[in-house]
């Protein structure tokens, strides 16, 4: 049954490239002749690997307009922690393509903050990788536990707490540094809900969520391009 599953899948995979040979690319034909000859971005677009979590389409952008950096939970390690994929593909998202804004973006039932927030050690045991990872988030799993007063921490809690700390940690790359001090860039938090379709923004400053309207408002009133 398994084989049969993973074969018809595949398939499924193949139709959809057929499709998209045969209707989609004829369409957008003049676009992807333009990408032919290089990218330029405006985004750089943050989010977790999760397979229910399309970018492209929750914001309905065309391809060459996200620059997408995915991991397990959405996570940006501080420079010089885990120096690799992550910390490269955002120096050459900022310093190579000159992005101009940072989404980091989390989503609801994330599988690596259900972890995070209610560890089970004999299912982590067999994924020693993904613990590891999963200590880039643990000041966000504090910081949910410290406010539990409130009620109990779920897992959306620390999904938003975990954006706001990953923008911290954003801060302490150079590339993104030294954008931000030239006022070149821009960090924003999301959060997206799968089963209702919403995305809300995290106010920094005030750590909790603004609806897309009272963003654009905002932004609209500081004089800053939607």
């Amino acid at each position: 049954m398994a084989k049969r599953n993973a074969k018809e899948s595949l398939i499924a995979l193949l139709r959809g490239v057929e499709h998209f040979n045969t209707h989609i690319f004829p369409e957008k034909q003049e676009l992807f002749r333009e990408l032919a000859e290089g990218q330029t971005p405006s985004t750089l677009f943050i989010a977790c690997a999760d397979s229910r979590v399309s970018p492209g389409l929750i914001t309905q952008t065309d391809p060459g307009n996200l620059f997408i950096l995915r991991n397990i939970g959405n996570i940006v390690p501080a420079y010089g922690e885990m120096l690799g994929g992550v910390s490269s593909a955002i120096e050459y998202a900022v310093a190579g393509l000159g992005v101009s804004n940072i989404i980091v973006c989390g989503h609801s039932n994330c599988g690596a903050m259900t972890a995070l927030l209610d560890p089970d050690p004999s299912k982590l045991a067999k994924m020693p990788t993904v613990q590891s990872w999963l200590r880039n988030a643990e000041a966000a799993r504090a910081v949910t536990l410290a406010g539990s007063d409130a009620g109990p921490p779920t897992v959306r809690n620390l999904a938003e707490q975990n954006v706001l700390l990953q923008i911290s940690h954003l801060r302490t790359h150079p590339s993104v540094a030294a954008a931000l001090a030239r006022n070149e860039l821009t960090l924003q938090g999301w959060f997206y809900d799968i089963g209702t379709g919403e995305v809300l923004v995290l106010d920094e400053q005030a750590r909790k969520t603004i609806s897309i309207e009272d963003a654009i408002a905002q932004l609209e009133k500081s004089g800053v391009p939607a």
